[in-house]
């Protein structure tokens, strides 16, 4: 018999954030790990009068193909993937990690190249109705380093929450955002300022992450100047970068350094142009989520925390940056940090100087 906490996400999922109309077609990619969820999202689909199709991953093919493929395979586009993305309604993605590692080994140029391939199919989707969602398993639970048990109160905790409620609260937040001209970040081994004049506040509030739980808006192109240290290492592509440092003069990286990994680092960054400018400031409000767990589905809401991210902007908070890649790092402001917008504190020691 399923957790019956796994019935209420798949509720959450199917009913609030993608809103599942009667004959919408949702396409369901998910990895194995996560079939009792799967399951339950796909009757719940089928129950409510849609049409579902799933695609599972099954551990080790993603390895696979990066260690095997040529640079020939690599460059295919894959048709059929883009027909299913057009004709689809919604899509809802599932992750449930058997191996955090797996890609460790693997050329981040390989996963670099192909990810700029693959943009396209990334472009249509996110025009539709989409939410991603990681499945609680023994390697992400380990990760955190909590018991499996532990892991899913965790996770669940953090989901289950009335969403509708969430969002009335985000929307002071974004209206300092929408107000605001220059933002101002300061910490340990940080002082960065960015512009976000033109630029519109987006809240997370269910419909596209669960859990959720921040307000983002993307900076000015060529606004970002200074210098950030990040607390927690950054994972991306299933590679774990770590002691991050950049600095910024209008807009652009200038200077990168990792203590661990630096290579993929300084490979993503090579994706293209856009990939050494700012696509998002995220401020995180979710304070059910209390830790970094190296999930940044999770690690990019914490309450207390804000995250910048290299590469892609969104359109709905009217951006203009274009990359293949859009990689999330998170800066701890809970230990001396703040933020300002237009000179004004609105976040000193991870706490909020208004009630959010």
């Amino acid at each position: 018999m399923a957790d019956e906490r796994i019935k209420k996400i798949a509720e959450i999922l199917v009913d609030y954030s993608i809103d599942l109309k009667k004959g919408d077609n949702v396409v369901i990619n998910a990895q194995y790990e996560a079939k009792d969820l799967i399951i339950e999202i796909y009757k719940r689909i089928i129950q409510k009068g849609g049409l579902a199709r799933i695609n599972i991953n099954i551990p080790g093919m993603d390895y696979n193909y990066y260690r095997f493929a040529s640079e020939e395979q690599l460059m295919v586009f894959p048709e059929v993937n883009r027909f299913e993305a057009e004709k689809c309604d919604s899509y809802i993605r599932i992750g449930a990690e058997s191996n955090t590692k797996e890609m460790s080994t693997i050329d981040p140029k390989k996963m670099s190249s192909r990810r700029k391939i693959l943009k396209p199919i990334s472009d249509i989707v996110h025009k539709k109705k989409w939410v991603i969602f990681d499945f609680p398993t023994n390697a992400l639970a380990q990760d955190a380093e909590m018991s499996l048990d532990e892991f899913e109160d965790f996770v669940y905790s953090a989901c289950i929450k009335d969403w509708k409620t969430e969002s009335k609260k985000q929307d002071k937040l974004k209206a300092i955002i929408d107000k605001g001209k220059t933002v101002r970040i300061v910490g340990k081994d940080t002082d960065l300022t960015f512009s976000i004049v033109g630029r519109k506040g987006v809240k997370c509030d269910g419909k596209y992450n669960m859990p959720d739980g921040e307000v983002f808006t993307s900076p000015v192109d060529d606004s970002a100047n200074g210098h950030i240290a990040y607390s927690f290492p950054a994972i991306y592509m299933g590679k774990e970068v770590d002691g991050i440092k950049l600095w910024f003069k209008e807009g652009k990286v200038i200077k990168a350094t990792a203590e661990k990994n630096e290579d993929m680092l300084k490979a993503m960054l090579d994706t293209d142009e856009g990939a050494k400018r700012l696509g998002e400031f995220g401020i995180g409000v979710n304070y059910e989520v209390k830790r970094f767990v190296k999930q940044i589905l999770f690690d990019e809401k914490l309450g207390g925390t804000i995250h910048l991210a290299l590469g892609e902007s969104f359109p709905e908070a009217l951006g203009k940056n274009k990359s293949a890649i859009h990689w999330d790092m998170i800066k701890d402001l809970r230990d001396g940090g703040a933020i300002y917008v237009d000179g004004k504190c609105i976040q000193k020691d991870g706490k909020f100087t208004f009630k959010l």
